[in-house]
């Protein structure tokens, strides 16, 4: 089950965070992201939660911040369910794009986004901080406007 994170699953959407993430947000950045009203879901089966992610919704576009999902439920469907959730949101709320970053070394979530609709925008030079120093960012696109919607 997809729902709205609250700031009762911080903690455990930290958790998550901190074992998946090489830099991890911090409980601040979680909580200011729920406070400044970012789009912030979670699923959740048997009580546990799987995964996350954090978006903030632009006046035309979206931007995906975080997304993470415990390693247990990797490779499970999760993380794709999750973006499906946010493109299914953002075209119901008018976007025309959504927008996301993700390290250049990151293939199996490259692998993913491409799966879901996002294509290679362009790149961020040393976006990302990593053992050694910086890395590149790859910036990938969704576009939610198809033909049918001129």
């Amino acid at each position: 089950m997809i729902r709205d994170m609250t700031a009762a699953d911080v903690n455990a959407v930290l958790a998550i965070e901190q074992s998946v993430q090489p830099y991890p947000w911090t409980l601040g950045n979680f909580n200011d992201a729920l406070q400044a009203g970012y789009v912030a879901r979670v699923v959740v089966n048997d009580g546990v939660i799987q995964g996350f992610m954090v978006w903030y919704p632009l006046p035309d576009e979206a931007e995906l911040l975080n997304i993470g999902v415990a390693e247990a439920y990797q490779r499970q469907g999760v993380a794709r369910a999750l973006l499906a959730d946010m493109v299914i949101t953002a075209r119901t709320q008018a976007r025309q794009r959504v927008f996301l970053e993700v390290r250049v070394s990151n293939v199996p979530a490259i692998t993913l986004y491409c799966r879901t609709g996002f294509a290679v925008a362009g790149e961020r030079r040393n976006y990302y901080k990593n053992a050694q120093g910086s890395e590149n960012a790859l910036v990938m696109v969704c576009e939610l406007k198809g033909a049918g919607d001129e």
